[in-house]
């Protein structure tokens, strides 16, 4: 078997997702843009959806598991008066219910919004990527079968009316959301709907973050080459938000050996080291390891051979 190449390019990236794509067609993009085939994405968009993706290229791709555990904030149009075989406008119409004068009323939709701050119990999409006996959900709903996916806790930390309009006589309920991962805005629209007396799906929707990761930090795909410019890198610290230990050149070398570093070091770590807990070991403007404090030593978990880009001082 061949030995892969190292990758040129080590570092986490935003791209604006536009509407219309899949977010394996993003990843496709920076692929034919960056020249680079290891590249990887945290945080899946629908096709309808825009915003920001979290992209990692190289040896960044490592770090996508753990970016995955940040909350995500997103505006959504939702459309009231009809549900949809998908939850969103690309499905056809499943049911269709009244609206009334109070659908209207910003204060009634408050009240619903309310409703579902907090943590929950959410029926995930029929047509969603979750696996079922090994196929994706959205397949076997496309084959006609009856999907019928467990309910997952989730959390809503907030959902901010921001308008109430309508669109071809339909009341529409702009809504910005903060949800905890895995939570499907879709099925949040369906269950808002039905908790207002009517039905729901989603017209539109929009990720506004992703973590600490804002729409300010994304670039466009047409943007990328094989030469990223230093701002739009994003700093991979600050990304997994946890205490950074900057390292000597000969510290380094043990680094990369996979050696464990003296414990001495936590002194010098940007924030607090809670043993057990993950630091940063940085050298250079590079990411280089992750380590544990294991209460005697700083024990390396994962090593970076090419160092992966964007660190900050």
């Amino acid at each position: 078997m061949a030995r892969r190449t190292p990758s040129q390019l080590n570092c986490l990236i935003a791209v604006d997702k536009p509407v219309g794509c899949t977010s394996h067609d993003v990843v496709a993009r920076v692929r034919r843009a960056c020249h680079e085939r290891r590249v990887g994405h945290a945080g899946t968009l629908d096709p309808l959806a825009s915003g920001v993706m979290v992209i990692g290229i190289g040896q960044a791709t490592r770090l996508l598991g753990r970016i995955t555990q940040d909350t995500k904030a997103y505006i959504a149009d939702i459309v009231l008066g009809s549900e949809t075989l998908t939850d969103d406008a690309e499905g056809e119409p499943s049911r269709i219910a009244p609206c009334d004068e109070r659908h209207a009323d910003m204060a009634f939709a408050h009240g619903v919004l309310e409703g579902f701050i907090g943590t929950q119990m959410q029926v995930p999409p029929a047509y969603s990527a979750i696996s079922v006996g090994g196929v994706r959900s959205y397949k076997r709903a496309r084959a006609g079968e009856d999907v019928e996916l467990p309910a997952r806790e989730i959390t809503v930390f907030d959902a901010d009316l921001l308008a109430v309009s309508d669109i071809e006589g339909s009341p529409v309920w702009t809504v910005a959301f903060t949800v905890s991962k895995g939570t499907y805005i879709r099925a949040l629209a369906r269950d808002i709907g039905r908790a207002a007396d009517t039905a729901a799906h989603v017209q539109s929707l929009r990720r506004t973050a992703s973590g600490v990761v804002s729409l300010a930090s994304c670039c466009s795909t047409d943007d990328l080459s094989p030469d990223l410019s230093d701002d739009m890198l994003l700093d991979p610290v600050r990304i997994l938000g946890v205490p950074a230990i900057e390292i000597s050149e000969s510290q380094c070398a043990d680094v990369l050996c996979g050696r464990a570093l003296p414990v001495s070091l936590v002194e010098h770590a940007s924030g607090s080291v809670d043993e057990s807990a993950a630091v940063a070991i940085t050298h250079g403007g590079q990411l280089r390891a992750l380590a544990r404090h294991d209460g005697s030593r700083l024990a390396m978990t994962d090593v970076f051979p090419q160092g992966i880009t964007g660190v900050r001082p």
